[in-house]
């Protein structure tokens, strides 16, 4: 009991630094049940804040199963709901909560109309979490909805804004000092959210419209870095399935 109700004062906590113009009586209360019913951790990323309210995480969903002894997550993909060139996916997934359940079963479905830009070309991934997460609901009860089910990942409007235009620069120019920084601010994030440098230097040439970094302007790679910096913190799985989409890749960015 006291570990819940330290969990319950630590997500407030952490949720009134992390969305403090966002938060309000309503969404606190919201956020007690759910640390108190789930465990569910605003630390871990188990829980986002939108506009509309809160959604729960892919990753808060599978650390939820693993709490409950999940006994087996069984996924198979549905052929005549799917078509590899339309890029249009379809998946059941049924959870068994224990060796005699009989399963929870749920869809998920993805296509380029229904995600997001930034994970184009991970339809099928996409498909798979989403209908993971709806068999994870449905077996423990959570009704609230996931954050990869959400047709377009929705952000907060100030993260669709217009990034600030800045005069072209070369990217690694030492112009002022700035292309070092844009570098080392790059290693950051890919070292705070553990990411795959290799794959990170595919997406980014791939998002800059170049072949090797070095022929990206400064302007092109500081808004490379805001894009990766901003979506890891809001949806780190969703990053890694676009990353992952570049495994095998032979060419990387100098």
């Amino acid at each position: 009991m006291t570990a819940k109700v330290d969990l319950q004062r630590q997500n407030a906590s952490a949720a009134k630094r992390k969305w403090r113009t966002q938060i309000d009586h309503a969404k606190i209360k919201t956020l007690r049940l759910l640390s108190k019913v789930y465990q569910l951790s605003v630390a871990y990323g188990d829980l986002l804040l939108l506009e509309s309210g809160w959604y729960v995480t892919h990753s808060g969903l599978i650390r939820l199963a693993r709490r409950r002894r999940c006994a087996g997550i069984h996924v198979r993909s549905i052929p005549h709901l799917s078509d590899l060139h339309s890029r249009r996916w379809a998946f059941e997934a049924t959870v068994y909560r224990s060796k005699t359940c009989r399963g929870f079963v749920g869809y998920g479905d993805a296509d380029p109309s229904n995600v997001s830009e930034r994970v184009r070309g991970a339809e099928m991934r996409v498909a798979e979490t989403r209908a993971v997460n709806r068999a994870l609901r449905k077996a423990y009860g959570i009704g609230i909805c996931s954050v990869e089910e959400i047709g377009s990942f929705a952000e907060p409007p100030q993260a669709a804004a217009q990034p600030k235009k800045l005069p072209p620069q070369p990217a690694h120019s030492d112009h002022n000092g700035n292309g070092r920084t844009v570098r080392d601010r790059l290693c950051q994030v890919i070292r705070q959210h553990q990411l795959d440098p290799n794959l990170v230097k595919s997406y980014a040439t791939e998002f800059c419209g170049v072949k090797t970094l070095r022929e990206a302007t400064r302007e092109q790679v500081e808004n490379f870095v805001a894009h990766l910096s901003d979506w890891a913190e809001k949806d780190r799985n969703a990053l890694l399935c676009q990353l992952n989409s570049y495994l095998g890749s032979k060419e990387g960015a100098a």
